[in-house]
């Protein structure tokens, strides 16, 4: 795909933000490194910082581990489970800030437009129905929540691109119905699973969660985020001529149809591992993106790897306190999410309204 001098033409890139930029990927940095270390050290029994990082490091190197439960808790169960967190935190952030330069609107998500919800549909059509029905179609739990994104955008974007054109607005309110229509067909299925126990803890995982996380958990999304992590910073040019309109994109050499078959297969892959591996976790991918544009502008350069980190920080500390703030259950990550995203998001758009 060509593209020339795209960040120059997107309005929102601050040049002088370079400088802020790499402070502020510092400062990320170390408090990803904090948040992981917490998330690993509390719980229902606490493991001191240092220990922690200690048996960590006995792990890598291959030494011999300690006798005793707090080796247990910290690498086999609080360990992966805080990595698994940073991973779809960050593929979170990546993804609701390609979707919005798709579609021109910082208020779109994953989740708004309705690409959530087919990936929900189609973990849970697995889970309910049995392993056996998406093995008879070769689908796995990810490989039908990927399908499941895949045909909700698809579905999405054949009807805003009705009567030719492409309108931001129309593909938003195309992404809301699907998504409340596949929701409710959700729901239904949800309703058919026969087993009270199988019903609550598809209900409990619709609302986000990572608890039972193992190792084996871990390597397809890592796998997953990486690359679109790469393939999303390769096309950051191109993002900046998309985020100004498709005149000026196809003007500065972009292929505009192209890119945007490869933002769709891209956001809907994420989301889909992302969904099979977590639930449905809002508001990450709306949020993310607009505190690291107020923070380094919105030249795709900067703002993918920023929005990666913020997200993983995000959500790492969001699943700590979902873990630990209830002594007698877990509270789902969804919840918390929505509780402390909303109040912060209406902060930032009433404290710099230009960003709305």
């Amino acid at each position: 795909m060509a593209a020339t001098a795209a960040p120059d033409a997107a309005p929102a890139v601050r040049r002088s933000a370079t400088p802020r930029t790499g402070a502020v990927a510092v400062a990320l940095a170390l408090a990803l490194a904090v948040a992981l270390t917490l998330a690993v050290s509390l719980g229902a029994v606490d493991v001191p910082p240092a220990e922690v990082w200690g048996i960590v490091t006995r792990r890598l190197t291959g030494r011999p581990a300690e006798p005793g439960t707090r080796d247990l808790i910290v690498w086999q169960l609080r360990a992966p489970r805080a990595l698994l967190a940073a991973v779809v935190g960050a593929g979170l952030g990546l993804v609701g800030t390609a979707v919005q330069a798709l579609v021109r609107n910082p208020l779109a998500d994953p989740y708004l437009l309705g690409i959530s919800s087919g990936a929900t549909l189609g973990a849970v059509a697995v889970t309910v129905l049995g392993t056996a029905a998406g093995a008879g179609l070769g689908l796995g739990l990810s490989g039908a929540a990927f399908a499941g994104a895949l045909t909700a955008f698809a579905l999405v974007w054949t009807i805003a691109r009705r009567g030719g054109g492409f309108a931001p607005l129309r593909l938003v309110l195309a992404g809301i119905g699907i998504g409340q229509f596949l929701a409710g067909f959700t729901s239904f299925l949800v309703l058919q699973a026969g087993d009270e126990q199988r019903t609550r803890g598809v209900l409990f995982w619709l609302m986000g969660s990572l608890g039972g996380t193992t190792w084996s958990q871990l390597a397809l999304p890592a796998a997953a985020v990486a690359l679109g992590a790469v393939h999303l910073q390769a096309r950051a040019r191109a993002l900046n001529a998309l985020a100004v309109g498709d005149e000026t994109a196809t003007g500065l050499g972009v292929d505009v149809a192209r890119l945007r078959r490869e933002l769709f297969t891209v956001t809907s892959l994420l989301t889909g591992v992302m969904v099979a591996v977590s639930g449905a976790i809002g508001f990450v991918g709306l949020l993310v993106p607009h505190v690291c544009r107020l923070l380094v502008g919105g030249d795709h350069r900067r703002l993918l790897p920023l929005a990666a980190l913020t997200g993983a920080v995000l959500l790492t500390a969001v699943d700590t306190l979902a873990r630990t703030a209830l002594a007698t259950q877990e509270v789902p990550i969804g919840v918390v999410t929505a509780l402390l995203g909303a109040p912060v998001l209406l902060y930032l758009l009433d404290r710099r309204p230009e960003h709305r």
